[in-house]
């Protein structure tokens, strides 16, 4: 029997699972598909950054944020460390690093405005890549997303009018398939993507392992003739790199003795591992698919790039591109996009792809030993310890310089919406709980209702005044929290152009 769906997930991740419920959000039929048969428990990214807490707090998930990151903050303590500066900086956010150099938050101004509107974010970062998974895992379960696991996708035709998918023996068809299935992804490889990049010139570990010696390695990260290692923050967990080449085998099962071996190599410790309890393998071989659709077929997340995990940059990255596509294939399916909406995707995110892999080929350059590498390290080091240094890689780390180009206009334009308090209450970015675009119309204006009344089956009108004074009278803003149109007087002009750019013609 022949199962039917509007679109087709291929990876029950991070990624995939934020497209799927961006996509039922939306109204479409969705169907999720995953070749593991369990959520690998697998250690990755350790938090997240601005924009994808930012994601999670538009529709509705902050509590559900909040309670992993108090979970991660006492876990922290329990084991004796320190919790994160970051956390008594309100909603200031991740400080972070730069190829393992920390960043001073003493340097960093406290009147930051890309920090001051993103919300009350400040205890929703400190998330491993696991609790994204529960919570996304859960969100979907509540939406009634289909998530099928243990089903491999063994291939697919992508006809004129639908795409043919195969798993095992079943057959699926869908007016549209999206790969979020990985840096290996089966969907990037059948459909033909170009996928150019740099091969790979490093070996690095990350694992929780329990081993003995461990009282004789420093905590934090730290430079030696070897590479970079990093021990900590809780008991056992541990990362190196090793900067003399690829691993031989990629694929071979992580070995403690492989452990071991690394760590003694970069640290000069003479650990021993006697259990691992979760390890991954890794390099910094950087590609990026040409272009993230090819007809009927799409790229998310590592499907679409693949790079070094220095800045934890992965996960965040993968997120920002569910969000993106989620409501404009959304569109797409209920049949009121505009003709290119699908084409601001890529347009829109490889960009910010592209800026993520030079910033991991960058760290990697000063991670090596040798001497001109070195004296690159020690300036980058003498920079980042001034203001201006610090806060322009803090603000890149936590992704708040990000900004699509939409032409001229308000320096609003092309950026998330700023978090403002609302006289009832409420704040701007709790209004997009359904997924739906939001025109706040902060002076009241007639005008201004009138002319977004024809697109009221897809743009919710809040007249809402701000409850402090704001220089903006009117934001339109996407399904993604992202400004499309502003004005600072209050008369229509220029909206209604923004409204059929984004969200199709007039009913």
């Amino acid at each position: 029997m022949t199962e039917n769906f509007d679109v087709v997930v291929a990876g029950a991740g991070p990624v995939g699972l934020m497209l799927a419920c961006e996509l039922r959000l939306a109204g479409a039929r969705v169907l999720v598909v995953e070749r593991l048969a369990e959520p690998d428990p697998t250690l990755k990214a350790g938090a997240i950054n601005v924009p994808t807490a930012q994601a999670f707090y538009r529709r509705g998930l902050l509590p559900r944020l909040e309670h992993f990151h108090r979970t991660a903050v006492e876990r922290i303590t329990a084991a004796g460390q320190a919790v994160p500066a970051p956390l008594v900086r309100g909603n200031k956010g991740p400080a972070g690093h730069f190829a393992g150099i920390f960043l001073d938050m003493s340097l960093f101004p406290d009147d930051e405005e890309e920090f001051d509107t993103a919300g009350p974010i400040g205890e929703a970062w400190f998330v491993n890549q696991q609790g994204i998974e529960t919570i996304l895992g859960e969100w979907a379960e509540e939406l009634g997303v289909p998530v099928r696991r243990g089903v491999e996708l063994t291939g697919f035709t992508d006809d004129s009018d639908c795409v043919t998918i195969w798993l095992g023996d079943t057959v699926i068809r869908a007016g549209w398939l999206v790969g979020c299935d990985g840096g290996r992804s089966t969907v990037r490889k059948l459909a033909g993507f170009e996928f150019p990049g740099v091969d790979p010139l490093i070996t690095g570990h990350q694992a929780v392992v329990e081993m003995t010696g461990a009282e004789e390695l420093p905590r934090g990260w730290h430079s030696t003739d070897k590479g970079i290692f990093a021990y900590g923050p809780t008991p056992g967990r541990f990362l190196t790199v090793e900067v003399d080449g690829p691993p031989a085998d990629r694929n071979a099962p992580i070995t403690a003795a492989e452990l071991e071996a690394s760590l003694r190599e970069v640290s000069g410790v003479p650990v021993r591992i006697t259990a691992v309890h979760s390890a991954t393998r890794f390099t910094d071989n950087t590609r990026q698919a040409t272009d993230y659709r090819r007809g009927r077929v799409l790229l998310a997340g590592d499907a679409a790039h693949v790079h070094s995990p220095f800045g934890g940059q992965g996960l965040n990255l993968g997120i920002g591109d569910a969000v993106n596509l989620g409501w404009k294939l959304g569109a797409v399916v209920g049949g009121w996009a505009p003709p290119d909406l699908l084409d601001s995707y890529t347009a829109e995110r490889h960009p910010i792809g592209e800026w993520v892999l030079e910033w991991t080929r960058a760290q990697v350059a000063i991670m090596r030993p040798d001497p001109h590498s070195r004296a690159m390290r020690r300036v980058t080091e003498e920079l980042l310890a001034t203001p201006d240094g610090a806060s322009l890689v803090r603000k890149k780390v936590a992704g708040v310089l990000h900004r699509y180009d939409f032409g001229a206009g308000d320096v609003l334009l092309g950026r998330p919406v700023p978090d403002v308090g609302l006289a009832d209450g409420s704040r701007t970015n709790e209004h997009f709980v359904d997924g739906k675009g939001v025109l706040f119309d902060f002076g009241d204006s007639e005008a201004v209702r009138e002319a977004a009344a024809p697109w009221s089956d897809r743009v919710r009108v809040s007249s809402v005044k701000a409850a402090q004074p704001h220089r903006l009278s009117g934001i339109l803003a996407r399904p993604d929290g992202i400004v499309a149109w502003a004005t600072e007087a209050s008369d229509p002009s220029g909206l209604v152009p923004a409204l059929r750019r984004w969200f199709g013609r007039e009913v």
